[in-house]
């Protein structure tokens, strides 16, 4: 038995989409080919508008999550994507290369396909990294959202460059 890519690489595909935005359904295509994230059945199927759409109202729904004030609202909110976006986990060998987890059926459109990979990987993120593993970017006018997947769990920002821009304008102030 081999595990699916919910978790992290999920988590990061919501990242990379909400911090640059599919803008057509081929874009959206290639971006989950790029994350390794079931690209075989998003390849195998065709992607559309309407998929783009259906995965816009999800990135929506877990900027929710991100943004939430506090824990219970956080889980509420990640609760409430589980809710819609999947299914009783189950065991299937629907390509024929292992057994493994799904908490969807195996026929989806893409759109709820990636609805439910970023949903459950959300859970699992937080479940298993930490409650509190998901921000946004600490520097001044990013805004940028992170995923932190740091060892001790103390992610402040979206990107090594932003903590430096952030830790040379600390440093500026300190000397003036």
């Amino acid at each position: 038995m081999h595990l699916n890519p919910y978790g992290a690489d999920a988590v990061l595909l919501a990242v990379n989409l909400v911090t640059n935005p599919a803008t057509t359904a081929g874009e959206l295509a290639d971006r989950c080919e790029e994350s390794g994230v079931e690209s075989r059945l998003v390849r195998d199927r065709r992607v559309t508008a309407a998929d783009l759409a259906a995965v816009r109202v999800a990135l929506d729904e877990w900027l929710g999550v991100v943004d939430a004030p506090d824990e219970q609202t956080r889980v509420r909110l990640a609760n409430e994507m589980l809710a819609k976006y999947t299914e009783h986990p189950r065991l299937t060998n629907h390509a024929g290369d292992g057994w493994h987890m799904h908490y969807r059926p195996d026929e989806v459109p893409v759109g709820r396909l990636v609805a439910t990979l970023i949903s459950t990987g959300t859970a699992l993120h937080l479940a298993g990294r930490g409650i509190s593993r998901l921000g946004r970017c600490a520097t001044d006018g990013c805004g940028n959202v992170y995923a932190d997947l740091s060892r001790g769990g103390r992610q402040r920002y979206c990107s090594p460059a932003c903590a430096n821009r952030d830790a040379v304008r600390r440093h500026r102030s300190k000397a003036i």
